[in-house]
Parts: C-alpha cells; structure tokens; sequence
C-alpha cells in the first residue's frame, strides 16, 4: 500500500484547525483552574480522527458527485485520481469511523465517569459530529451541496467543539464561552470560504451550491471580511465582558495575518494562487487560539 496517497487524503494542512477548537476550549477550563490533561489528549485524538474522517469523506463524496473532475483547480484528490478506489476509500472512512467512536467513548467515560445521563447527551453529539462529517459530501442530498456548510462549520467547529471541551473540563455552563466558541467558528467558516471561492466553477458544474457559488465572487469576498470581523468583534467583546488586564488582547498580535488573509483573497483571482491562502487562515486561526490563551491565562 502506499503512503502517499493516504497522507494526502489526510489533508494535513487541515489537522491544526480541528486542534484549535479543542485547544481553545481547554485555555478557557485552564483560566478557571479546571483543566485535565487525559481530557485534552483524548479530545484532541477524537477530533483529528473526525477531521480526517470529514476528509476521506470529501474526497469520496466530492468525486462520486463530481466536483472533484480534472479541470479542478485545487490540489488533486485521491479518489479523482485514481490513487485510491472507491471501495478502498469507503473502507477507510468505516474503519476512521470506528476509531473515533472509541476514542469519543473513552474520552466520555474520563471526562463524566458514571454520570448516564451526561454520557448519553454527549454520546448523542458525538454520533451526530460522525454523521455530519460523512454527509457533508456523501448521501443522496448532502448538505454541503445545498450550502449548508457555512452553518455547520459553526456549530461543530465552534459552538459544539469549544463548548464541549470546556464542559467535559469542567462539568459546569458558562454561557460567557459563546463568545470565543463563535470566534473559533467565525474563522473557521472563513478557512472554508476560501476553499468555496477558488471552487466557484468547478462546484457550479457539478451542482455544489456552495454560498460563493449562490453569491458570486464579489460578494463572497465580503462576507469574507465579514467573518474575519465578526470572529475579531466575538473576541473583543469576552475581553470587555470579563474585564480582562492588558494580556487579554494578546489575541492582536494574529490580526496582520487575517489582513493578509483578507486581501488575498480579495486581489487574487486566479484559484491556483489563492490555495496557498486556505493554509494561511487555518494557521492564523491556531495563532489566535494560542495568544488568546495566553492572554486569559497570564
């Protein structure tokens, strides 16, 4: 079997952005002094293996329904290729599956032990996380064919992810964790969108009706600044809330990179050179995670 294929299916460049979702939750426990470290590890795993499921089911999905044809300008996928069969792929993202199944039901039982309740509650998201990482581009009407994307992003990235850590931390709400949950959400729709634009035609050809492809270009690049606004202004406002000293806006130091984001994705119009870009957003986006929990914690 080779490796190749198998590591670029992974999509590595897309592993630091799932680990900021988790990371950011477990800065938030740490500022009240709950975090664990099993907790941590078991979450981090759980989620690289449901991004990695989330891609194989992409490169599956994306090429069985089209989108994936040759004259598509992003990276080259394995299935689309022929570097991996179909049924190979299909197997994989059973076996990824499983894996993250088990992870996610050893990091419930250390995070909630005995409470059934809690587990159940849990166990209920964690199959729903499963499911909307294979129906995203799998199934006869997926849901990122529909433009539903966007809004799944935010609540798995953002709310659930974030929100979920920090529980399983500390077994306590604090609806003041929205804020930056929404933040990590806003940013991470953003790392979607710039995939979304420089698909625009290959999508529109094979009916993926992602929100550049309903808007168009132009407007696209607007909502753009406008997640990159409002995951800054989501941020922002837990500082003011939470009258955090100056180390809270550590967080700003990761602002000339969203620029840079930003404007590349408005200048450039060729969708080869716009890729390196998806990188930079997943990057800029684990920055911000890291300064801004720094910041809380010192």
């Amino acid at each position: 079997m080779q490796i190749k294929p198998w590591i670029s299916a992974f999509r590595l460049r897309t592993l630091p952005l799932a680990l900021s979702v988790i990371a950011m939750g477990s800065f938030l426990a740490a500022a009240h002094g709950q975090f664990r470290w099993s907790v941590w590890w078991l979450a981090a795993l759980t989620t690289l293996l449901l991004q990695i499921l989330s891609n194989l089911a992409n490169d599956y999905g994306d090429s069985i329904h089209g989108a994936d044809k040759g004259d598509r300008k992003g990276p080259s996928r394995a299935v689309q290729s022929g570097q991996i069969t179909p049924s190979t792929m299909k197997r994989a993202m059973i076996v990824t599956a499983l894996l993250s199944f088990v992870s996610g039901l050893a990091l419930l039982w250390i995070a909630l032990g005995s409470e059934l309740k809690l587990l159940l509650i849990f166990l209920a998201l964690g199959v729903l996380c499963i499911l909307a990482a294979i129906g995203y581009t799998n199934g006869k009407r997926p849901y990122g064919y529909a433009g539903l994307g966007d809004i799944s992003v935010l609540i798995f990235f953002g709310l659930v992810g974030v929100g979920g850590s920090y529980f399983l931390h500390t077994q306590t709400i604090d609806w003041a964790v929205v804020l930056p949950a929404l933040s990590v959400g806003f940013f991470s729709v953003g790392v979607l969108n710039v995939n979304n634009i420089r698909d625009i035609e290959s999508d529109k050809a094979a009916g993926k009706y992602s929100i550049p492809v309903r808007v168009g270009r132009s407007k696209a690049v607007i909502y753009h600044w406008l997640l990159l606004t409002a995951g800054l202004f989501c941020s922002a406002m837990y500082v003011l809330q939470n009258a955090g000293g100056y180390s809270s806006w550590l967080f700003l130091v990761s602002l000339p990179l969203f620029w840079k984001v930003g404007r590349g994705v408005q200048t450039i119009e060729d969708p080869m050179q716009l890729d390196p870009f998806l990188k930079m957003m997943a990057l800029s986006t684990m920055l911000f995670v890291i300064t801004f929990g720094i910041g809380i914690l010192i």
